[in-house]
């Protein structure tokens, strides 16, 4: 991604020193069981930005709760500073320097779209920064979402909120948004390690049995109704056999877990690439069984984040 030396260079318009944007990004799960790398949830956990134009040159990252430890860059090459920089660069606008605190909620490397929402907030902001200067609609927000991110899967949902169904077309990433039924509510369990994306998506074959991929085509058919009209289905629109046993040998713990729960009538897939562990459950009440449940009978200590679905997805705000 271009540096502020890239995007000073085609510079048409500057955006005045002292603007600043607030950006807020909620998580995301991908997949959500047969629907590989066309379904997404938008989920009620947040990432929040606040960027402001600096007459310092350079670019100063402060990072607050998830990657404060120093696992997050603090300067350019944050992936937040760094796709900030690339839609500047691509509008031709110059900024002097950028000053950025990012209060981060959602877990690194466990399956709930974090470098997806790290993408989005960095366009988002671009977008506020731009404000009045250049305007950036929601197609063109998603195709350089789904550009840098390399797949529309979590970024649709990120960008918009809700229920996405994410394709591609000749002429770029398309989307639609669905409102979840009322009833159907998340739980998320979250294991204290991680697994890398990309070691779960080489373990994908790159063919499938004929009779595999018709299962996932009927069973993404029932889960959109499932998950818009009729949750007492979810168990049986989650099914998949296109990723999940593939990944199996990369996350046991995550792999024995949805079977204990599957077992016991939840209806729990692998959250994303893993190794997280979501339940779309018919109702709220379930989701204490689901957790209950996990307490008592798995080995491994997870985690339970019991979150609603957010619909509005990302927001930018010009506060100054």
């Amino acid at each position: 991604m271009p540096g502020p030396a890239a995007a000073a260079a085609g510079a048409s318009a500057s955006i005045p020193v002292g603007r600043s944007v607030h950006v807020r990004v909620p998580a995301t799960t991908a997949n959500l069981g047969p629907g590989f790398d066309t379904l997404g949830l938008a989920l009620a956990l947040y990432d929040e930005v606040d960027v402001t134009v600096s007459a310092t040159p350079g670019v100063r990252v402060e990072v607050h709760g998830v990657g404060s430890d120093g696992s997050v860059a603090t300067d350019a090459s944050n992936l937040v500073a760094a796709v900030i920089l690339d839609v500047l660069g691509r509008k031709g606008a110059l900024v002097p320097g950028l000053d950025i605190v990012a209060r981060n909620a959602i877990p690194h490397g466990r399956g709930l779209g974090s470098s997806g929402a790290a993408i989005v907030g960095g366009i988002m902001a671009a977008k506020g920064l731009l404000d009045g200067i250049v305007e950036l609609d929601s197609a063109e927000l998603l195709a350089i979402a789904t550009e840098l991110e390399g797949h529309p899967d979590n970024v649709a949902p990120a960008l918009f909120g809700g229920l996405t169904i994410a394709w591609v077309e000749p002429g770029g990433p398309q989307h639609k948004k669905l409102n979840v039924h009322r009833g159907v509510s998340p739980v998320v369990f979250v294991p204290a390690h991680t697994v890398p994306t990309k070691l779960a998506r080489s373990l994908q074959p790159a063919q499938v049995p004929h009779e595999d991929a018709v299962f996932n085509l009927s069973r993404s058919a029932l889960l959109i109704a499932a998950l818009i009209q009729s949750p007492e289905l979810l168990l049986s629109a989650t099914e998949d056999k296109l990723h999940q046993d593939y990944r199996a040998a990369a996350m046991p713990d995550t792999s024995e877990l949805v079977r204990l729960l599957r077992a016991e009538g939840f209806p729990a897939v692998v959250s994303g690439a893993g190794p997280s562990v979501l339940v779309l459950c018919e109702r709220p009440a379930d989701r204490l069984r689901a957790a209950e449940l996990v307490a008592a009978k798995s080995p491994v200590e997870w985690q339970p984040l019991m979150l609603a679905v957010d619909f509005k997805g990302a927001t930018v705000a010009v506060v100054s």
